[in-house]
């Protein structure tokens, strides 16, 4: 369990591996596959590795393969290894079905493919586009979510439920967004070059489609199934089919 804020990654290290002492404590018979996710580990950017090779894998070798080149992106960009932190806290924070870390870095997939997308973003910008593009091919096949390696997301993101989500390439995602499953957020073949942008602390209810040339503006939140193909004010909701825009802060709404 960790306070109210966001923590250094040492310090998030530290607590990980607290809780997988006390689960191996409390259950011998997990043991084996904690420590060898966790505390055969070196650090969090092993630990980190390790999960996206398990998922992603098909078989030892493969799983091996994708750990070492999710170990080298992470030695080389950093920032990485604190996105992921950021992350991984949010959901500790924010989820009220899990206040511990272990749980979301072990079993929610949605964050071991979201980390899969910061490696495959890290490859597209290196110039190694084919083995970003089968990273997210893997990510969609293993995982269910299909991210490409040229969108662009924030910190402090959670995929939620984490089942169905397409985003398209050139989407830009702000800090703590939350998106639930069956999410869609790509182009209109119209607009081949322009993608939605979703702002800070947006909420994409399940089932949810923004598409286009549309900016969805800071904590706004789209309900469940909507369309949204115009802009969403800061702090407005979007509902239905196509959306419309209801509880929005008075600064917001037309005279």
């Amino acid at each position: 369990m960790i306070p109210n804020e966001i923590a250094p990654v040492g310090q998030l290290w530290q607590a990980i591996r607290r809780e997988a002492e006390g689960v191996l404590a409390n259950d011998p018979v997990f043991g084996a596959a904690l420590s060898s996710a966790i505390l055969d580990q070196p650090d969090f950017g092993g630990a980190l590795s390790h999960q996206i090779g398990a998922r992603l894998g098909k078989t030892p070798a493969d799983r091996a393969r994708f750990a070492e080149l999710a170990r080298d992106a992470v030695r080389c960009s950093p920032d990485l290894i604190d996105a992921a932190s950021r992350d991984l806290q949010s959901i500790a924070i924010h989820d009220p079905a899990t206040m511990m870390l272990l749980p979301p870095l072990l079993n929610f997939k949605g964050y071991v493919a979201l980390q899969t997308w910061r490696v495959s973003n890290w490859l597209w910008r290196q110039s190694r586009n084919d083995l970003a593009l089968l990273l997210q091919s893997l990510s969609a096949d293993q995982l269910q979510i299909s991210i490409h390696p040229a969108a662009s997301i924030g910190t402090s993101v959670f995929l939620d439920h984490a089942t169905g989500i397409i985003i398209g390439a050139f989407a830009v995602i702000g800090d703590e967004v939350t998106i639930l499953q069956n999410v869609t957020i790509g182009r209109k073949h119209s607009e081949p070059d322009r993608a939605p942008k979703i702002g800070r602390g947006v909420l994409l209810s399940a089932g949810s489609t923004i598409l286009g040339n549309v900016t969805v503006g800071d904590f706004a939140k789209i309900g469940a199934g909507a369309v949204v193909e115009h802009n969403v004010p800061p702090g407005c909701t979007a509902v239905g089919v196509p959306a419309r825009l209801t509880n929005c802060p008075e600064a917001s709404v037309p005279a």
